[in-house]
């Protein structure tokens, strides 16, 4: 019998067959390790060159190390989901496909509407951040370039919309392209990381290390508003930095460094033998990441106390650089600037990969406009990848970032849920499905990524839950007025593709 109302699903087998599809058909390209370069690629990024020095300055402490960890273990155990749906429904669109085969279309709708917050927000926020860097980088040459300029009432950030272009079109030009252009890149920031390490071990003093877990500090700007953490508003308490809850708060923006590695599970549809290499590239990019960022953390709170890591008066947040000027390591911190800007070039072009994937893949389902999901002579989708463009361009180069990590973190940790209680939901019902890897201690391993990942949103602030809570509205809206009606599914049904929800 074909599906019918919110809940319909598409079949696992469905969603292969559709990758056979001439107009739609992505080329396989991609190796285990062009994965494993993509995770690292896009994870290494922001959160490693910005936020590890102002996070620990500002909430954490020293215990910033015990943060990564926390923020870690969350990603890993949800790492263990993707990897097994990804082997098992090697199709584009990561969260979004893994829930149409399992939770129906209204719930991959939202969760795709999800992933297109979570990437495009992203993608603009690391461009801005590239610009920032950008114009650092000139200013270390002796030339006062800016990369925002005012053009009437308007502050036009043409850093962003550079980079932006130049990376879409990479990734219009072929993924295969864009892999090798990202191991290039990735190849020297890991190097200024390991370079970070080296150095930075020479200057540690052991007593920064003391008090590991500061103290608990009220933080009164978050007292009484929508400012503070979701879990204290309901606790009736105030935020507080450092102590437990400081340590518990920094994981969760921490969790900002490590997004990314589920971009990896959207690119199964063009992987040669997705089965065995995804789960490798997935579960390699992050056990890569999380050691540097481990040792990286270590050294910058072991070269000064951690209150002189603390954002300034005047609202300059301390990064890497500023953490090795302060000690004198002029050379250092030039380096490290440098590498900051490749880093974040790769970051920005995985995650506008991860946002064309995405809007193919819902595309391709008729729940977005269908002349998306048609390729190109490069194995492609051109049309999607264009579209992502100029959002990307135009939000990044006109509006400010503000402060946006935590809008992407919510959106991310909400795929996150859905994706660990989709393994489950896949085992009972469809346990005949071959896996190329299985996620070990099922039920409990996805019950505690669930656990860890609501725990993190809970911690994120009210502010926050509200915007995501206006942007699923909308979501809904758009559903009804255009998804519900167009989709494929919907319109051409086939009982022998189709399984439906209860």
């Amino acid at each position: 019998m074909p599906g019918s109302g919110l809940w319909r699903t598409k079949s696992v087998e469905q969603s292969i067959a559709d990758t056979d599809e001439p107009d739609t058909k992505l080329r396989k390209d991609l190796t285990a390790w062009d994965l494993t370069v993509f995770g690292v690629a896009v994870v290494i990024g922001a959160g490693i060159f910005t936020v590890t020095a102002s996070t620990a300055g500002n909430i954490a402490g020293p215990a910033v190390v015990l943060a990564f960890v926390i923020s870690a273990i969350a990603c890993g155990l949800a790492a263990l989901c993707y990897a097994e749906f990804a082997s098992t429904v090697p199709v584009a669109g990561s969260a979004y496909t893994f829930s149409y085969a399992t939770f129906g279309e209204f719930v991959a709708w939202i969760i795709g509407w999800d992933l297109i917050l979570e990437f495009a927000l992203a993608a603009a926020v690391v461009a801005k951040g590239w610009s920032a860097y950008l114009s650092q980088v000139f200013s270390l040459f002796g030339m006062n370039v800016p990369t925002v300029v005012q053009i009437g009432s308007v502050e036009f950030d043409w850093g962003t919309v550079l980079i932006v272009l130049v990376l879409g079109t990479l990734l219009a030009l072929g993924t295969k392209l864009s892999s090798r252009f990202s191991q290039v890149i990735t190849a020297i920031k890991v190097a200024v990381v390991l370079l970070v390490i080296v150095v930075g071990i020479g200057y540690i003093n052991s007593a920064n290390y003391t008090p590991f877990i500061p103290p608990s500090v009220p933080n009164a700007s978050s007292a009484s508003s929508l400012d503070q953490s979701l879990f204290s508003l309901i606790a009736g308490g105030q935020s507080s930095n450092f102590g437990i809850f400081g340590l518990l708060a920094a994981a969760s923006i921490l969790f900002f460094a490590f997004i990314g590695f589920d971009i990896v599970a959207t690119t199964a549809e063009e992987t040669r033998n997705p089965q065995r290499n995804v789960p490798r590239g997935i579960l390699g990019s992050l056990a890569i990441v999380t050691v540097l960022y481990i040792a990286v953390s270590l050294v910058v709170t072991g070269m000064e106390p951690y209150t002189k890591l603390a954002t300034g008066a005047d609202g300059t947040k301390k990064t890497l650089a500023t953490a090795f000027a302060d000690v004198g390591v002029d050379w250092a911190a030039t380096i490290i600037a440098i590498g900051a800007l490749a880093g974040l070039t790769t970051v920005v072009m995985v995650l506008l990969l991860g946002q064309t994937r995405v809007l193919f893949a819902m595309s391709r389902d008729g729940l977005m406009p269908k002349a998306l999901a048609k390729t190109g002579k490069h194995g492609t989708p051109v049309r999607a990848t264009w579209v992502v463009i100029v959002v990307v361009a135009i939000a990044g180069g006109i509006f400010p970032s503000g402060k946006l990590e935590e809008m992407v973190n919510v959106g991310t940790l909400f795929a996150f849920v859905l994706v660990s209680a989709g393994v489950v939901v896949l085992r009972k019902t469809r346990p005949d499905l071959p896996r190329g890897f299985r996620t070990p201690l099922v039920p409990l391993v996805p019950i505690l990524a669930i656990l860890a990942c609501v725990w993190l949103m809970l911690n994120l602030t009210a502010l926050t839950w509200v915007r995501f809570a206006v942007w699923m509205v909308i979501g809904v809206v758009v559903y009804f007025l255009y998804g519900a009606r167009k989709s494929t599914l919907r319109n051409t049904p086939q009982a022998d593709s189709v399984e439906t929800k209860g």
